[in-house]
C-alpha cells in the first residue's frame, strides 16, 4: 500500500495517514519493482495531456516531416543489439575512403517528434532517463516513440540524425558532418551473430551481402582500439550479472553476461561519435551538457598511493595523475594473484561521471571533451544535444537557441539526479529479488569473494550466483578485529588474522530478510 502521511509522528502518537494506492500482494511477481519505483519517486504514469499528444502520432512517416532531409535510405545501415532488445536507437555503416574510412552513426531523431515545451518534452525532462529493471523498463518516452517511430527497425523508413566521420588510417577524425536524414536499416543484427562473424565464422550468417561492411567495421574498430590504448583510457574488467526468470517471474538463475567483440565494437563507435559531437558543438560555441568525469580527489589519491605503496606499486602523475597512469598500473598487475584487489581499489578511488555545462573532460576515457549523443530515446541530455545540432544545421545564431548556459546548469544537476535515482531504484529491486532467490538456501555453504570491507564486517559475493551478503564483525568470534580503511582489511588484535578485500572465503547462509533486503553469512573458512 502507498500511504500519504497526514500527521507526522510525535513523542506520544504514531503517524497518521491515508491509503492512496493499494499496490498488491507484497510477494506477487514484479512487486519489488513497483515498490522501488514508488520508494524512489520515479515518475511512471502518463498524464492525460501526454496521452492526448501521443494520440496524434501516426505509425508512418509523413512526406511533410521528411522535407529538408537528406535521403540515405540506399545506404545499408545495420543495428547491432542484444537478442532481448526492443528499441534500436543507433545504426552504423562503414566503408573504405582513401587511406581510411567513412563512418556513419545514425541515431533516431527524437527531436523531430518531441517539440520543446510540449507535454511529452516536459515529462521526458522530468524523468531524465529511462529506468531499466530486470524484465521491465520505465521509459522516458511513450512507447509509440521509444519502440516504434524512434526505433530503427529493419526495412522501415526512419528519421535520424547522422554523425558522418572521415577517419584516417591512424584512427584520427579528420572531418565531422551532421546530417538530418531519412534512413532505412538493412538488418537487425545481434551481438552474438556479429561476434561469430568477427571471429571468422561466417558460414551461417544470415546476411552474406553485409559481410564486407562488417569487415570494414572490424578494421576500423581495431584501429580505434589501438588509439584508445595509446590514449591511455582505463579499462576495468567487470562482470555484469543478468537475472533469468522462470514462468512465475521468479529468479531461475543469475548468470554473467560476457562482453564479446561485437559489444566492444559498437561501444567504440558510439564513443568516437560522442567525442566528435562534443568537439563540433564546442567549436560552434553552443550551450551544451557535457558528460564529465573529474580527476580523483586529493584524499582518495593519498589513500590509493598508500595502499599501492604497501604492495610495492606506484601511481605516476604526482598530484595530477592521468588515466594512462591508472592504465599502466593495471597493465603491470595483470598476472598477479591480487589483481582483483588492486583493480577494485583503483576503481573505487574514482569519482562518478556527471553532467555539466562546463567542459572538464572525461578522466576515465581520457577525452578532453565528451558528451552523450547516441541515446535520445532513453536519455534527456542526448535529446538536448540533438536540438543543439539541429540549431546549428539551420544556421541560426547561438543567442537564438532555446536553452541558455544558465538553463544547462539547472538541467545538468537535474539529469545527474534522475540518473542516480534510477540506479538506486534498480539496485533496490535487484536486492529484493536476490533475497527472494536466497530464501530457500539458508544453511547452505558457498565459496565467495570479499567485495567490501567496513568497520562492521565483510561483504562477500557468492561465486556463480553474484549475490552479496554480510559477515558481521561479531560473527568473527576468534578475536577482536580492527578496521584498516587504507589497507581495506580487518585484522585481529591477538591472532593477527587478516581479512582483506578480494580474499576468497567459504561462508554459510544464516539469515535472509527480504523486507530489509539483507543477507547474513557466517564464516566457515
Amino acid at each position: 500500500m502507498l500511504v500519504k502521511i497526514l500527521e507526522p509522528p510525535t513523542k506520544y502518537n504514531p503517524p497518521f495517514g491515508k491509503i492512496i494506492e493499494v499496490i498488491g500482494d507484497h510477494r506477487a511477481p514484479g512487486m519489488e519493482i513497483d515498490i522501488a519505483i514508488r520508494a524512489h519517486e520515479l515518475p511512471y504514469t502518463w498524464s492525460a495531456t501526454v496521452l492526448a499528444e501521443v494520440a496524434q502520432f501516426t505509425p508512418t512517416i509523413s512526406e511533410e516531416i521528411r522535407q529538408g532531409r537528406e535521403d540515405l535510405r540506399a545506404i545499408p545501415f545495420v543495428t547491432i543489439d542484444g537478442e532481448d532488445s526492443y528499441d534500436f536507437d543507433d545504426a552504423v555503416h562503414c566503408e573504405p575512403r582513401g587511406k581510411g574510412w567513412l563512418l556513419r552513426v545514425a541515431i533516431a531523431d527524437v527531436s523531430a517528434y518531441v517539440k520543446i515545451g510540449s507535454a511529452i518534452d516536459l515529462e521526458a525532462q522530468n524523468r531524465g532517463n529511462s529506468a531499466y529493471f530486470p524484465n521491465r523498463v520505465v521509459p522516458m518516452l511513450p512507447e509509440i516513440l521509444s519502440n516504434e517511430l524512434c526505433s530503427l527497425k529493419p526495412e522501415q523508413d526512419r528519421l535520424s540524425l547522422v554523425c558522418e566521420l572521415a577517419i584516417d588510417f591512424y584512427g584520427r577524425v579528420r572531418r565531422t558532418r551532421f546530417i538530418a536524414a531519412t534512413m532505412r536499416s538493412a538488418a537487425r543484427l545481434t551481438y552474438t551473430e556479429v561476434a561469430e562473424v568477427l571471429a571468422g565464422n561466417e558460414t551461417h550468417f544470415r546476411y552474406p551481402q553485409l559481410l564486407p561492411q562488417l569487415h570494414n567495421l572490424l578494421q576500423l574498430y581495431q584501429v580505434l582500439l589501438k588509439r584508445r590504448k595509446k590514449r591511455g583510457a582505463i579499462e576495468f574488467e567487470t562482470i555484469e550479472p543478468r537475472i533469468i526468470f522462470d514462468d512465475q517471474q521468479k529468479i531461475a538463475q543469475i548468470v554473467a553476461v560476457a562482453r564479446n567483440d561485437a559489444h566492444k565494437l559498437i561501444e567504440e563507435l558510439m564513443l568516437v561519435a560522442n567525442v566528435a559531437t562534443a568537439e563540433w558543438l564546442t567549436t560552434q560555441q553552443m550551450p551544451l551538457l557535457y558528460r564529465i568525469h573529474e580527476s580523483p580527489s586529493e584524499e582518495k589519491l593519498t589513500a590509493l598511493r598508500r595502499f599501492l605503496g604497501e604492495l610495492g606499486l606506484r601511481l605516476g602523475g604526482q598530484k595530477q595523475p592521468q588515466a594512462r597512469h591508472y592504465a599502466k598500473v593495471l597493465e603491470k598487475v595483470q598476472t598477479r594473484a591480487n589483481f582483483h584487489l588492486i583493480q577494485t581499489v583503483l576503481l573505487r578511488s574514482l569519482k562518478l561521471a556527471i553532467y555539466s555545462p562546463h567542459n572538464e573532460g572525461h578522466f576515465g576515457l581520457a577525452y578532453s571533451a565528451y558528451t552523450h549523443f547516441t541515446s535520445p530515446i532513453r536519455r534527456y541530455p542526448d535529446l538536448l544535444v540533438h536540438r543543439a545540432i539541429h540549431h546549428c544545421l539551420q544556421h541560426r545564431l547561438v543567442e537564438e537557441f532555446s536553452y541558455s548556459h544558465e538553463d544547462m546548469e539547472i538541467l545538468a544537476e537535474h539529469c545527474t539526479m534522475t540518473e542516480r535515482r534510477a540506479e538506486e531504484a534498480t539496485r533496490d529491486a535487484i536486492s529484493w529479488l536476490k533475497c527472494e532467490y536466497m530464501q530457500d538456501k539458508v544453511g547452505l555453504e558457498f565459496e565467495g569473494l570479499v567485495t567490501g570491507v567496513t568497520s562492521f564486517g565483510l561483504f562477500v559475493e557468492l561465486d556463480g550466483i553474484f549475490v552479496d551478503g554480510l559477515v558481521h564483525v561479531t560473527a568473527l568470534k576468534d578475536d577482536y578485529y580492527h578496521f584498516d580503511p587504507i589497507g581495506h582489511r580487518l585484522y585481529g588484535e591477538s591472532t593477527g588474522i587478516v581479512y582483506r578485500l578480494a580474499d576468497r572465503l567459504r561462508v554459510k547462509v544464516v539469515r535472509v530478510d527480504v523486507e530489509e533486503k539483507k543477507i547474513d553469512f557466517e564464516l566457515i573458512s
